[in-house]
Order: C-alpha cells, then structure tokens, then sequence
C-alpha cells in the first residue's frame, strides 16, 4: 500500500490550503481514512473520516477544517481554513488496514496515529506565519 500526500505550503495567517491525499494497493475502497499532525508538540489526530462518511476533527482544528473523501479513487482532502500559526506542522495521511476498514471516525481521532492502524504517507509540510 503506497500512501501520497500533497498540497503543502506556506501562507500567512488566516490563509487556507488543501492538502490531497491518495492511496494505492490492497486497500478498502470505503476504509477509514484520516489525517494526523506531527511537530515540536507532539502527534494528534486531526480529522477523520469513515466508510459512512461520518467525519470528526480535533478541537484546536474544529470549524476551520473539513475533510472529504472519494472513494472511488480511494482519496482524502483536507481544507484548511482561517489558518494560525499553531497549524505549523507536518501533516500525515492515515489509511485503515483492511481489518480496521470499518472503524469509526472518532475512533480512528485516537488510533490513526499507530503504525497498527495502517499505513501512513511521507507528510506534507504546512507552514503558517504572521
């Protein structure tokens, strides 16, 4: 299973950006897909999304981003609104393992960010600044 993400960058405050996420090989088309944020902080689950299209996102991140998917091409987005500078980070793209395909989005908040919960790309780089 391969795991790609894009649209990264750097934008002032109150910016957005869409990150896009695909991913390839022996995956459920309708597996839990999510991502996860990595940085001087710590690791946290950002949004989520499950094979009903139910969604759940942090709190920090709450109202300002939305996630959505297509199933079809097995593909994630996550737009970003209203950035801050507390958004700096690098953002990780999650998908299910077959056995955990059917996992719920607030479940996966929590899981995503366990090498047993799937696979996970490379990240992309998000950069807000004043």
């Amino acid at each position: 299973v391969q795991v790609v993400e894009s649209g990264g960058g750097s934008v002032q405050t109150g910016g957005s950006l869409r990150l896009a996420c695909v991913a390839s090989g022996y995956i459920h088309e309708s597996g839990c897909m999510g991502w996860f944020r990595q940085g001087l902080g710590g690791t946290e689950g950002v949004a989520a999304i499950d094979s009903d299209g139910n969604t759940d996102y942090s709190d920090p991140v709450k109202g300002r981003y939305t996630i959505s998917r297509d199933k079809a091409k097995r593909a994630v987005n996550l737009e970003m609104n209203d950035l801050k500078a507390e958004d700096t980070e690098m953002y990780i793209c999650a998908a299910a393992r077959e056995r955990f395909w059917d996992m719920s989005a607030s479940r996966a908040m929590r899981f995503m960010v366990s090498h047993d919960f799937g696979w996970g790309g490379q990240g992309t780089q998000v950069t807000v600044s004043s």
